[in-house]
């Protein structure tokens, strides 16, 4: 019965220092990961301050984990609407203005669709999200 005890406790102590080291933004929103500033999200900031508390080294990791991957921060949320007759390169001139950055539009990875409407958008979305998963 004793041994029990030390194994759950062990199992749940590795459990949290697991959590911890691993980041609390990293593990609670792995789709932030990259961002590079923002807003700091308080959720995450407090879980990796709880962390803090009881384990520092593990708390401060957590801080540093969340802060290198950008995981703590609060995603943009902005919007774009896209022009009825946008071309590779004025799409490449927005995209400049907002990231910094230009896409090589020759590239193998790159696709470029001509879509009458949202829903084909949607239904190319989903078919490729599909197919990407299916990739062994």
């Amino acid at each position: 019965m004793k041994t029990l005890k030390r194994k759950t406790l062990a199992l749940v102590l590795a459990g949290t220092l697991t959590t911890q080291l691993a980041g609390c933004g990293t593990v609670f929103y792995p789709e932030r990961k990259g961002q590079i500033s923002g807003r700091i999200d308080p959720v995450v900031a407090i879980a990796n301050g709880v962390g803090l508390l009881f384990f520092i080294v593990p708390g401060v990791i957590a801080f540093a984990v969340d802060f290198a991957t950008g995981a703590i921060y609060l995603p943009g949320g902005g919007r774009t609407e896209l022009q009825p007759n946008a071309t590779p390169d004025s799409l490449n001139d927005s995209l400049y203005a907002s990231t910094g950055q230009r896409i090589d539009w020759q590239q193998d990875r790159v696709l470029v669709e001509q879509l009458d409407n949202g829903q084909q958008l949607h239904q190319l979305l989903a078919s490729h999200s599909v197919a990407k998963h299916q990739v062994p």
